[in-house]
């Protein structure tokens, strides 16, 4: 119990979190209802009340999501291997362009990430306030299906070899 109350003595002090940020620590991910002398209480997205004792949220790694004014949403789009990396980048930028709320001054970025068996994969990343997180993560991810399907990409497969050893 002193080392909860202790933690909430640091946590008063040096405020790695406020009320009303959305946080990641102590085992939970939610927003910050009370900063307690004993505990923190965070609300859960599922809208699940956890009550954290201090000792336990201080001590572990604390991701504190609201500490600036904007996010970048992480987003991947997987093509085919018989796609046109090129053209669809073009396309998604374009497309990115039309969704609300995104951070001023901050264009979404459309780059290759990386390279699987299915084909390339593309990061989508636009830049939102801490606000409209969710409201333009789920609208991009919308307009990266809607961008594909509309231009004729093809489903990415599951080439052959990986499909009959169940990986």
């Amino acid at each position: 119990m002193l080392g909860n109350f202790a933690a909430g003595v640091f946590l008063q002090l040096f405020r790695p979190v406020s009320i009303g940020d959305f946080v990641e620590g102590g085992g939970v991910t939610g927003t910050v209802e009370e900063v307690g002398m004993f505990v923190t209480t965070v609300l859960s997205l599922d809208n699940v009340r956890h009550i954290v004792p201090n000792g336990k949220f201080f001590g572990d790694t604390i991701v504190n999501y609201s500490s600036h004014p904007y996010r970048r949403v992480d987003l991947v789009a997987q093509l085919d291997n018989s796609a046109d990396v090129h053209r669809a980048i073009a396309l998604l930028k374009d497309a990115l362009k039309a969704i609300p709320n995104q951070y001023p001054g901050m264009e979404a970025d459309v780059e290759i990430l990386e390279f699987s068996e299915r084909g390339p994969r593309l990061a989508v990343r636009p830049y939102t306030s801490n606000t409209h997180y969710w409201q333009v993560y789920f609208d991009t991810n919308r307009t990266i299906v809607e961008v594909m399907s509309r231009n004729g990409f093809p489903v990415p497969r599951i080439p052959v070899a990986m499909a009959q050893s169940g990986t």
